[in-house]
């Protein structure tokens, strides 16, 4: 018999899935058929304790979880084998922007958040760093230091977006977090992404070596064989970004963090860059293309009053020079169905690089 504090039935199904995890998935529990379901109608409170009357090998037995209610509600969870975490999103309207489609901001938030909550649904810490128990004894967190998203078709107002992540090992200073993105209603791969973290001493801001220690207790959260979400060869998550010189093409200065930019570290949130780096895109790119890929590398902190330029200009190519064309970045090229372009964000006081990054953009499709 199941008790579950709730107002429907319809939770029933959730719990099914909660207690699929009391036992390895290779040997699973059988649950007793629905007729011996119980719903307790109570109202719902913060934290309540599911009962499931659990059938396995001939014996039976009482299982009690404590669930709180944002897990209740949190359409997300470790997979079968524990090694990921699947999470699905409703695109709301304010999250559409002028192509009525989820702007690239969207999806960096829906990376960022089901990153955090695979943190959360393993242990980890949750203030904001995602870290383990020796990690915060060290004063250690995680910084990001490369995000490359590729983006096959926008999501539009409504679509359930599903995101699954896993983190794996990346060198001696850092670990890299992978998703794939799918359109629940089709199962059609709409997306991919994979970022390279570092570990950073939080007193002294430099970076430090991932100990043994650290790996252990992160690893055993990870996939047992390598999974990248961008297996191909000489994939365009491993090009190397060239550092944009002035003069360049397009610029929009003078940007300046909102309190609504700074994340509960007190700094510019990572999805923040990419709104900057999109501020000096010429108008006519944006009227006739959509954003297909976009990769940051991330060099230095920005703080609250720190001042920004952000700078574009189209990428060169072998036939090419990177030269100003009178203001307009389709001078050369404006037939093409692509265009890739480079970036530079930098302190507007003494032109320090904050980050620099590549876009690929393609024609818009007729609607």
């Amino acid at each position: 018999m199941l008790k579950l504090p709730c107002n429907s039935a319809d939770q029933i199904q959730a719990l099914a899935s909660q207690c699929r995890f009391l036992t390895h998935h290779h040997n699973r529990p059988r649950f007793t058929c629905r007729p011996n379901v119980v719903v307790l109608c109570s109202p719902v409170s913060k934290s309540s304790v599911v009962q499931a009357v659990v059938s396995e090998g001939g014996t039976t037995r009482v299982d009690s979880v404590r669930e709180s209610l944002t897990n209740r509600l949190r359409l997300g969870s470790l997979t079968e084998d524990g090694l990921s975490y699947k999470e699905k999103f409703i695109v709301r309207s304010y999250e559409v922007g002028i192509n009525k489609t989820a702007t690239v901001e969207t999806i960096a938030n829906f990376l960022q958040e089901v990153g955090c909550n695979h943190a959360q649904s393993v242990g980890f810490s949750t203030d904001g760093f995602a870290t383990t128990p020796t990690m915060r004894k060290m004063h250690l967190i995680w910084v990001t230091a490369r995000m490359h998203i590729e983006i096959y078709k926008y999501p539009a107002w409504s679509d359930v977006v599903e995101v699954e992540t896993w983190c794996q090992n990346e060198g001696r200073i850092g670990t890299r977090r992978d998703w794939i993105l799918t359109d629940c209603a089709t199962g059609q791969l709409i997306g991919r992404a994979t970022s390279k973290w570092v570990m950073m001493n939080q007193d002294t801001r430099r970076l430090q070596k991932v100990t043994d220690d650290v790996r252990d207790e992160y690893m055993v959260y990870c996939p047992r064989e390598l999974r990248l979400a961008f297996p191909e060869d000489n994939n365009r998550s491993l090009k190397k970004i060239l550092k944009l010189e002035d003069p360049a093409q397009h610029s929009k200065l003078g940007l300046v963090p909102r309190r609504a930019d700074l994340d509960m570290n007190q700094h510019v949130n990572n999805v923040t860059y990419i709104g900057w780096v999109l501020e000096s895109m010429p108008q006519e790119i944006i009227d006739t293309h959509e954003l297909q890929t976009i990769t940051l590398d991330y060099r230095r902190e920005c703080q609250h009053d720190d001042v920004v330029d952000s700078l574009t200009s189209v990428e060169p190519t072998e036939d090419s020079e990177l030269q100003p064309t009178n203001g307009s970045a389709t001078a050369t090229a404006g037939d093409q169905d692509c265009q890739d372009f480079l970036h530079l964000l930098r302190l507007s006081s003494n032109g320090l690089e904050i980050n620099r990054g590549r876009t690929e953009w393609r024609k818009k499709s007729i609607r």
